[in-house]
């Protein structure tokens, strides 16, 4: 957007395509990071070795019956652990199948052949790690299968077998908990991605919420001051020259406010709100009345009812109508209350700014509202025209008047 005062600055959007852009790189390389996986499981396959020299070697009784059972382990083996990897299969009773009936062949293959046919356990460990992985479940589990190894090794191959034991117990912890850790992490990514997408929406509702706001009351504004000047020119040339310097001062300071809004330190005055709020409906025909009273007020309620004057004030300059438009604020130590009236033509004409799409006119003004703690209503005033009230909590008590001059 170029400056409208033709000094050549320039306002900047916020990097809405930018930061999409920043969460894209992280999710390609968080996919280039993406921990272990079935694969990282194959190579202990290798502890198999000793087993298939033991049926090479001819020691083996019934080496076909032997070597049909270390293809079937493998087999079974390999599709557990890629089942493992995946959360939609990894608990699905085929796997809890596989995972079993993995370990009916582990034992049968050693008790029938012992020795190198005992390093098959460790891999048994291995599969039942990635496929429990944490809770009470591992625990049940993990007790009972190292007693049984170490029954079956200590019957099969004395006491030389307790780094069986151990091995197979270090198996099942060890992976259980590289894996889990492994899927919290997993977890923090999926959820900071989602606050990272979170964190772009807000921010483009808050952009396109402040604009609204902004230029729609700047427009408005600018609008009635030209149709002024436009009347006046024939006529008051000097009036129409005076309004024409209005029409830029309020370009100048409208550029300065979208500068502040889009850089997120926008703060509203309300007095100066006020001030613009009765030029704008003095502009427009419109008898401003402002009564103000009440409490001191913190700088953020202040600054939300700047956004309530400023709205409702924009409505009735382009659809109420109205001769006369009163803006009340009063309040206790507890709430403070801002009400803007017009004797207009009632809530038909608000149409445009009470349906518009999430994020503008009194709808976006009840969500902020509402988020800080507030109420914010409109509709037909009991005496006809039109009512906009605020209600919003007010935490330092104190008197304080509006310091322009009153209208009454």
């Amino acid at each position: 957007m170029r400056d409208m005062t033709g000094a050549g600055a320039h306002v900047r959007r916020p990097d809405v395509m930018g930061s999409w852009r920043r969460l894209a790189a992280t999710r390609a390389r968080e996919r280039s990071d993406q921990g272990p996986s079935g694969i990282s499981l194959l190579p202990w396959l290798l502890m198999g070795v000793g087993a298939f020299s033991h049926l090479l070697g001819g020691e083996a009784p019934n080496p076909w019956i032997g070597g049909i059972g270390l293809f079937t382990f493998n087999t079974l083996y390999i599709a557990i652990v890629f089942r493992s990897f995946h959360p939609g299969s990894r608990e699905t009773p085929l796997t809890w199948g596989l995972l079993g009936t993995l370990g009916a062949l582990t034992f049968a293959l050693a008790i029938g052949y012992g020795r190198e046919w005992l390093l098959l356990f460790p891999l048994l460990g291995l599969a039942v790690g990635a496929t429990v992985r944490r809770g009470r479940l591992l625990r049940w589990i993990t007790l009972p299968l190292v007693v049984a190894v170490g029954v079956v090794t200590f019957w099969r191959d004395g006491w030389d077998s307790v780094g069986v034991v151990y091995g197979t117990f270090i198996s099942v912890m060890v992976t259980a908990a590289i894996l889990a850790l492994d899927e919290t992490v997993g977890q923090l990514r999926a959820t900071r991605e989602e606050l990272a997408r979170a964190a772009v929406e807000k921010e483009r509702l808050r952009f396109s919420r402040d604009l609204h706001d902004l230029l729609g009351h700047t427009l408005s504004v600018i609008v009635v001051k030209s149709e002024v000047v436009r009347r006046l020119a024939p006529r008051d040339l000097d009036a129409a020259l005076a309004q024409v310097a209005d029409i830029e001062a309020v370009g100048r300071q409208a550029l300065t406010e979208i500068r502040e809004a889009v850089t997120g330190y926008r703060e509203g005055s309300l007095a100066t709100e006020l001030d613009r709020a009765r030029d704008a409906l003095s502009s427009a025909g419109i008898e401003p009345v402002v009564r103000r009273s009440g409490p001191l007020l913190e700088p953020q309620t202040e600054a939300l009812l700047s956004w309530v004057v400023r709205e409702s004030t924009t409505n009735a300059v382009r659809h109420s109508g109205a001769s006369r438009c009163v803006i009340a604020l009063d309040g206790t130590a507890d709430r403070v209350r801002l009400t803007v009236t017009d004797d207009g033509r009632g809530p038909v004409a608000r149409t445009p700014a009470t349906t518009g799409t999430p994020g503008s006119g009194l709808r976006g003004l009840r969500e902020r509202v509402a988020a800080a703690g507030g109420t914010l209503d409109s509709g037909p005033a009991p005496r006809g025209g039109f009512r906009v009230t605020a209600e919003l909590p007010a935490e330092t008590p104190g008197p304080h008047e509006y310091e322009g001059e009153p209208t009454t």
